[in-house]
């Protein structure tokens, strides 16, 4: 009998494995832009056949990627086409996905610079052409981890080791019980990850200081509490709902004065600081001490992609702490250094190959495109008779109908059509239809066909 082994080894000699699952991602790859934006009821329903028994046996590795196909694709979301908006979700740029296959036959861990010499560089490289696109300080640090939820974690992490530091506690030997005091001051509107990170950091929500924001949801300057050296500060570039930016070069100013730790949650709309047309909506985030941002949202690399940054190399390295007999630094970047975990996927390939493809220019043209995008989605819609509530200033688009019943079954008639997606959310105490323009494959005619779905839609509701 043939071993699991001599199978394997096989499998990597004649490649008809890998040469199967690339013509199953062609045919998908082709079918994207036109196919039903979510899956129709029978596709969902038929993701039952993955409901089995663990196999005792060995299975045939043909049959698997067969049976991955035809219930898997016809179940997946149409990210990946042009109409797709829910929760600020990209659109991977071809060039990262070749890489990311690529980096996957690489299976490279890298933790430390001696287990993968090319990812430590690449991370190294990304690390410098992020600086140059955000405009931060020369001496930002990058970690490469999985989302901003983690990102934000790491980046508050460091804030909370700097901050008890110079009260002289140490955090990572002395814990938190009896630690000084730390106030945490963020706007009534942060999004859910940034109070998800204080919860798991020990600095829980009810006992931070909420600021009051403005009817676009910045977070009002006039009233934001006397800071001193003891306070977190976190700021927002882009509202999760509208899309606004805070008043970071005023407010940040007051922080650096009173010497707090400012930290920008910037998901989606920190990458506005690389658009010339765009950047004055990041105008002072360099005044920050460290940042958050996603690669997978407006960058459209693949999942899993985004940056803790810092400013202050000593206190992320230190609230990342890593300590093991066996582990060998080198004079080189040793990443485990910058982000929570050790072993991991090595990020930073598609990050480097969606940067080199775009360069600065491409960038900037990137994140224009989104934000033209959504104001032709405001445009259109504010021409046929919709409600748009918020200023479009990036990428999201808020609309509502004249009462909360006809908002939600408009969204969910538009939904249904199978023309376009997009999710919901609560604005101002009322639901809404949140559109967050995020794929770079998004066009004109995919908004126009968009915008015909919800008249179609509203005719439905009335």
């Amino acid at each position: 009998m043939t071993s699991i082994h001599d199978t394997m080894f096989s499998q990597l000699a004649d490649k008809s494995l890998f040469e199967q699952a690339q013509t199953y991602a062609y045919v998908y790859i082709d079918a994207a832009q036109e196919r039903h934006v979510f899956p129709h009821a029978e596709d969902i329903d038929a993701l039952k056949a993955f409901e089995e028994p663990l196999p005792k046996a060995p299975q045939d590795s043909q049959a698997i990627l067969e049976l991955l196909d035809s219930v898997g694709s016809p179940g997946t979301v149409a990210q990946t086409g042009g109409r797709y908006f829910g929760f600020v979700n990209g659109n991977a740029i071809p060039t990262a996905v070749a890489a990311r296959w690529l980096s996957d036959v690489w299976d490279q861990n890298p933790a430390l610079h001696v287990i993968s010499p090319t990812v430590a560089k690449l991370e190294q490289v990304c690390e410098g052409w992020a600086r140059q696109l955000l405009g931060l300080p020369e001496e930002t640090v990058a970690g490469f981890v999985s989302g901003t939820s983690i990102a934000t974690m790491c980046g508050l992490a460091a804030g909370r080791y700097a901050l008890l530091q110079k009260q002289g506690w140490d955090v990572n030997t002395q814990g938190l019980f009896g630690a000084p005091e730390i106030r945490v001051v963020l706007s009534e509107q942060s999004h859910g990850t940034v109070f998800k990170a204080l919860a798991l950091l020990g600095l829980g929500k009810e006992r931070v200081e909420l600021v009051p924001a403005d009817a676009q949801g910045r977070i009002d300057a006039a009233q934001l509490p006397e800071l001193d050296s003891n306070t977190l500060l976190i700021l927002q570039a882009g509202n999760v709902n509208s899309g606004a930016f805070d008043d970071f070069e005023s407010v940040c100013a007051a922080a650096n004065a009173a010497d707090a730790w400012v930290h920008i949650d910037g998901a989606f709309g920190l990458w506005a600081a690389a658009s010339p047309n765009q950047a004055h909506l990041a105008k002072g985030i360099d005044l920050a001490d460290s940042w958050s941002v996603d690669g997978h949202k407006t960058l459209n690399t693949p999942y899993d992609s985004a940056l803790v940054l810092c400013k202050h190399r000593q206190a992320l390295t230190a609230a990342m702490q890593a300590t093991g007999a066996y582990i060998e630094y080198s004079e080189q970047r040793d990443s485990m250094l910058y982000t929570p975990d050790m072993s991991r996927r090595a990020r930073a390939v598609e990050l480097w190959a969606t940067l080199k493809f775009l360069g600065e220019d491409g960038v900037a043209q990137l994140i224009d495109g989104l934000c033209q995008r959504a104001q032709q989605f405001a445009t259109l819609l504010t021409e046929n008779g919709f409600n748009v509530l918020n200023d479009v200033v990036f990428n999201q688009v808020l609309v509502a109908e004249d009462t909360p019943e006809k908002t939600i079954a408009l969204m969910q008639n538009v939904q249904a059509s199978g023309e376009c997606w997009m999710g919901g959310s609560k604005w101002n105490g009322a639901p809404v239809i949140r559109i967050s323009v995020c794929s770079w494959a998004t066009t004109e005619e995919d908004v126009k066909r968009s915008v015909k779905a919800f008249v179609a839609a509203r005719e439905m509701v009335l």
